[in-house]
C-alpha cells in the first residue's frame, strides 16, 4: 500500500477534513486512450461534493467583516450541494440555515438539507432568474426580510473561486507533479473552474482550461461569441452546472475551450464511472467527465495529464440517473436490446416454433403443410442442419405450370438454406440479415435450431417498439 500521511492524527472537527482530495486515474472508461485522464475525487469531502470547499470560507468572511453574528442565519439559493457545505459549517458554528431549492432537484438532496436543520423552501424551474419565485429572487428576499441573516450568494461571491485558488488548484498542481496539462470542469457559479483555472494558468500558462456545459446553458454559447450573444437557456436534468446567466463568480477569460454535453451522454458516463471504474458519481461528474475524455481523445498525447472534476457523490441521485425507470420516462436511457430467443419466446401462438420440411417430402406435401399451419415459406431440415428452403409462391407458381412438380420431392425443387443465428443475437442485428432472397432465419439455441422468425415477425417487432 502506498503511505499516506493523511488521517495520522486526530481532528478538531469535521470541517478540517475538507479538500486534500484524491485524485484518481481513470482507467477502464479510457481503455485505448493514450493520455491519461484523472479524476479528483471531490466526493470524499464530509458534505460528499467540491461545494464543502467554499461553505467554510463563506461563512469566515461574513463573520470578519461583522456581517454575520452569533445566533444568525445563513440564507442561499442552492442545487443542494453548497447549502450542505455551508450546513457543516453552521452546524459547528451555531448558525441557521434557509436554503431555496429549483424544483427540479433530487430529493435526496432536500432530505440532507433537512438533516443538518436547514429549512428548505422549494421554487419552481421554469422561471426567468428576476422572478420573483425563482430560487435566486427567493433567498434575496428571505434574507432582507430576516433580522441577523447573511445571504450566501455564492453566484456573485468572490470568496467562492478565491477558495479553488486557495486549495484545489495548489492541491492538483503537487499531486501531478506540476505536469497537469489539461484541467476540465463544469461551471454552475463558475467559482472551480475560475479559481482553479486562475492558480494553474500563473503556476503553467500552457495548461489549458477546458469547460463542461449541459446542453441547454448559455455560458457555453456566450463563451463561443465572447459575450456578443446573449442566448435564451433551455431546460435540461444535469444538476449544479450550466445558467442561464453567467454569474458573476465566473471568470470567462480563464477559459480556453468550451464543450456543450447533453443529458444523454453526461448521465451514461456518470453510470460508466460508478459500474466500470467504482466512482459513484453525480450527472454533472458524468458531463465533465465526458468532455475530458473528448479532450484526451482529441490530443492522444501519452506526456499529457488530463485531470477533471468528480464533483459529487451518486447517492445524490439514486432517485433519479440511477433509477432506470426514471431515465426511461424521461427517455435518457436506450431501451433493453430484445434477443431472438426473447422474440420466439413471446411468438407463441398455435403454431409449432419449427415447421419443417424434410429432403424427401413431396412438394405436394410440402406446400400441404403450409396450408396447414397457414405459413408462407419452411426450412428444409435434415437432421439438426438446414440444407434448404421452399415457398409457398414459388411451388405454387411451378405446380400450376407443370403438375408432376407437385410429385417430385423437395430436395429437387429446394432454395438455399435459411441463416441459422443464435437465441442472444440481437433482433436489430438479424433485421440486417433478411433481404429480398431471405425472408427468414432459424434461432438456435445451445446448438438446436429452436423456430423460425420471418420478415413479418421482425417487421411486428419493429412497429411495435
Amino acid at each position: 500500500m502506498t503511505d499516506h500521511p493523511r488521517h495520522r492524527q486526530p481532528y478538531a472537527n469535521v470541517l478540517e477534513t475538507i479538500a486534500w482530495t484524491p485524485l484518481i486515474r481513470l482507467t477502464r472508461v479510457t481503455q485505448g486512450f493514450r493520455t491519461p485522464v484523472y479524476g479528483k475525487a471531490e466526493f470524499f469531502n464530509p458534505g460528499g461534493s467540491v461545494k464543502d470547499r467554499i461553505g467554510l470560507p463563506i461563512i469566515a468572511e461574513f463573520e470578519r467583516t461583522g456581517q454575520l453574528k452569533p445566533g444568525g442565519t445563513v440564507v442561499e439559493a442552492t442545487s443542494g450541494n453548497t447549502g450542505v457545505g455551508l450546513a457543516i459549517a453552521a452546524a459547528l458554528k451555531g448558525y441557521k440555515c434557509i436554503f431555496t431549492m429549483p424544483d427540479k432537484m433530487s430529493q435526496e438532496k432536500v432530505r440532507l438539507l433537512k438533516a443538518f436543520g436547514a429549512e428548505v423552501i422549494i421554487t419552481p424551474t421554469a422561471v426567468p432568474p428576476e422572478h420573483p419565485d425563482s430560487y435566486t429572487s427567493m433567498a434575496k428576499r428571505i434574507a432582507g426580510e430576516t433580522p441577523n441573516a447573511v445571504l450566501a450568494n455564492q453566484f456573485y461571491n468572490m470568496t467562492n473561486p478565491q477558495a479553488h485558488y486557495e486549495t484545489t488548484g495548489p492541491e492538483l498542481w503537487e499531486q501531478t507533479g506540476g505536469r497537469i496539462t489539461h484541467f476540465v470542469a463544469g461551471a454552475g457559479t463558475g467559482g472551480t473552474i475560475s479559481g482553479t483555472g486562475k492558480y494553474l494558468k500563473e503556476r503553467n500558462p500552457k495548461v489549458q482550461i477546458v469547460g463542461a456545459d449541459p446542453v441547454g446553458s448559455i455560458l457555453a454559447e456566450v463563451w463561443r461569441s465572447n459575450g456578443a450573444n446573449k442566448p435564451q437557456g433551455a431546460p435540461y436534468k444535469v444538476e449544479g452546472v450550466g445558467q442561464d446567466k453567467v454569474p458573476g463568480a465566473l471568470d470567462l477569460s480563464v477559459i480556453d475551450e468550451y464543450q456543450s454535453v447533453s443529458d444523454r451522454d453526461a448521465f451514461a458516463m456518470a453510470r460508466r464511472l460508478t459500474r466500470e471504474e467504482g466512482l459513484f458519481v453525480g450527472g454533472s461528474a458524468g458531463m465533465i467527465a465526458h468532455a475530458a475524455l473528448n479532450v484526451a481523445r482529441r490530443i492522444n498525447d501519452p506526456d499529457a495529464c488530463v485531470v477533471t472534476v468528480l464533483c459529487d457523490t451518486g447517492e445524490r441521485y439514486l432517485s433519479k440517473l440511477f433509477n432506470d425507470e426514471w431515465m426511461r420516462e424521461n427517455q435518457l436511457l436506450d431501451p433493453e436490446k430484445m434477443t431472438l430467443g426473447q422474440l420466439l419466446a413471446m411468438k407463441g401462438g398455435d403454431i409449432p416454433a419449427l415447421v419443417s420440411a424434410a429432403p424427401g417430402m413431396s412438394v405436394r406435401q410440402a406446400l400441404g403443410l403450409m396450408s396447414l399451419h397457414n405459413v408462407s415459406q419452411l426450412p428444409v431440415m435434415d437432421g439438426p442442419s438446414c440444407v434448404g428452403s421452399v415457398s409457398e409462391s414459388v411451388l405454387s407458381v411451378r405446380g400450376l405450370e407443370d403438375t408432376k412438380v407437385l410429385e417430385r420431392t423437395v430436395s429437387d425443387v429446394m432454395d438455399g438454406p435459411f441463416p441459422v443465428v443464435d437465441a442472444p443475437m440481437a433482433v436489430d442485428a438479424a433485421v440486417k440479415l433478411l433481404g429480398r432472397n431471405n425472408p427468414a432465419v432459424l434461432v438456435r439455441d445451445h446448438g438446436t435450431v429452436q423456430g423460425i422468425l420471418t420478415r413479418s415477425d421482425l417487421l411486428q417487432y419493429v412497429m411495435a417498439r
